[in-house]
C-alpha cells in the first residue's frame, strides 16, 4: 500500500476547492513529467472522453477521493484538466428552485 502523500507529491490539501461532484474535462497536451496517478487520471480521458466527476475518477482508480482531489487540483493547475463553469444564463432560476424544493416538501 502506497501512503496518500506519496501519491500526492507531499500536498495534504488541493489547491483549489475541487469537490466530489466536480466535473472534469481532459485538455489536450503532454503528460511528460507526470507522476504514475497522475498519468493514470489522465488516461481516463482519453481519447476525447470527458465529463467525469471526481468521484467517478476516484471509484474507476480505486484512489481514496480525498488523494484524488489533490490530484486532479494539480493537474487543473497544470492545465491538463478543466472543470467548465455552466453559464449564467444555463443556471435555473430562484424561483424554479424554489418551487421545485416546495414540490420536494410536499411528498415527504
Amino acid at each position: 500500500m502506497i501512503r496518500p502523500y506519496v501519491r500526492t507529491g507531499g500536498r495534504n490539501r488541493p489547491s483549489r476547492d475541487v469537490r466530489l461532484e466536480t466535473v472534469l474535462v481532459g485538455a489536450s497536451g503532454s503528460t511528460d513529467g507526470l507522476g504514475p496517478d497522475a498519468r493514470r487520471v489522465m488516461r481516463l480521458f482519453a481519447g476525447g472522453r470527458g465529463g467525469l466527476a471526481v468521484a467517478d475518477v476516484a471509484a474507476a482508480l480505486d484512489l481514496p477521493p480525498s488523494t484524488v482531489r489533490i490530484l486532479v487540483s494539480a493537474l487543473m493547475d497544470s492545465g491538463h484538466l478543466a472543470a467548465p463553469a455552466a453559464a449564467e444564463e444555463d443556471r435555473p432560476g430562484l424561483d424554479l428552485l424554489q418551487e421545485v424544493l416546495r414540490g420536494l416538501r410536499e411528498l415527504v
